[in-house]
């Protein structure tokens, strides 16, 4: 293949490979900005095709006067628990969502069998059903014995489980992560990952945006399959992951209406998206945004900055294409935006 066959295929927005860039390490956070909203903001306004740089708790400046902010309530679980197999290998066990009949979908470190039983403190157990091709694990759970559904497990985590950090963040979680991984606002136990964008959020800042805007929420929970990355070399190809969701009647009105709106996060655009296609206030949303496959409802989108090849840059680039994503990102790593999900944010109106 000659070299500009190359870039030309570099450049072809439906290729895996156009949405890769070099992220120097230390540019990945290992911890929130401190306070939260002196995170930087990087605003792109497409009208004007400009860039403007800032700090999060100016946000409130740059959005659209009568917008309505929509929010992801979900709030992450202590979805990590460290224990051992009846054999006695040790193993580490991620939960990635509830199935049903009391069964979990589950990532586990160490190798298992159908049957193998897993030991962990405070009487919790789990015992393998079934070991799938995408690397997960179906489990039943069990304390003292007894099989026990989601609620009652999310009780038994919070005294022994950990917060989910993410793992390029590569460090073991902490105390203040209990409440740094989780916005102010989240409400509804079962995401395992958390809905980053609305991370940067003070109360005071809240408070703020709740006076001068209209303020509704979502619930998506948000799974372990929002950091896989896309390894088909056509992104079409790819097997989107699906997350549980719910839209209660307040915002049910304001997507069925011709209000302008800020989605505060990719959960929430996804979510959004996916109900205006298929009018479900509830439901498995399976919705993979790409530049083939473009936002129809969401105005204006608050994020962070997205691993290289994953579902969430091209989810960006729905947005404003792959080339002025990228070229976005290259501007952020030259001006030393911290990424990912305890890094800085990206408005685009």
């Amino acid at each position: 293949m000659s070299i500009l066959q190359n870039l030309k295929q570099k450049i072809n927005p439906l290729k895996t490979d156009s949405y890769d860039y070099y992220l120097p390490q230390n540019l990945i956070a290992k911890h929130p900005a401190n306070p939260l909203d002196s995170a930087k903001l990087l605003v792109y306004n497409r009208i004007e095709d400009k860039i403007y740089h800032d700090v999060f708790s100016n946000v409130l400046k740059y959005i659209p006067k009568n917008t309505e902010i929509i929010l992801n309530d979900t709030k992450v679980i202590k979805a990590r628990v460290y224990g051992h197999k009846s054999s006695g290998g040790k193993i580490e066990l991620l939960i990635n969502r509830p199935l049903q009949n009391h069964r979990f979908s589950v990532y586990i470190k160490g190798r298992v069998r159908v049957d193998s039983i897993l030991e962990f403190d405070n009487k919790l157990s789990a015992k393998v059903i079934e070991l799938l091709s995408d690397g997960s694990r179906v489990v039943e759970f069990y304390h003292d014995n007894r099989s026990i559904d989601f609620s009652r497990l999310i009780e038994i985590l919070d005294s022994i489980g950990h917060t989910p950090l993410p793992p390029y963040i590569n460090r073991d979680d902490t105390k203040d992560d209990e409440e740094l991984y989780q916005s102010i606002f989240a409400k509804k136990n079962g995401a395992v990952a958390a809905p980053t964008a609305s991370l940067h959020f003070t109360p005071e800042l809240f408070d703020n945006l709740k006076t001068e805007y209209n303020i509704s929420y979502i619930t998506l929970h948000v799974g372990a399959g929002t950091f896989k990355s896309v390894e088909s070399d056509n992104i079409l190809e790819h097997k989107m992951h699906s997350e549980y969701y719910e839209i209660p009647s307040k915002t049910k009105s304001i997507l069925d209406s011709n209000s302008k709106i800020l989605a505060i996060g990719t959960t929430v655009t996804r979510t959004i998206e996916y109900y205006d296609r298929v009018k479900k206030e509830n439901g498995e949303c399976d919705l993979f945004l790409n530049p083939s496959n473009l936002p129809q409802r969401v105005d204006y989108l608050l994020t962070n900055f997205h691993l290289p090849k994953s579902t969430l840059i091209m989810l960006v680039s729905s947005f404003i294409g792959q080339h002025k994503t990228m070229q976005i990102y290259q501007e952020a790593i030259k001006n030393q935006y911290r990424f990912f999900s305890y890094g800085d944010a990206m408005l685009i109106i």
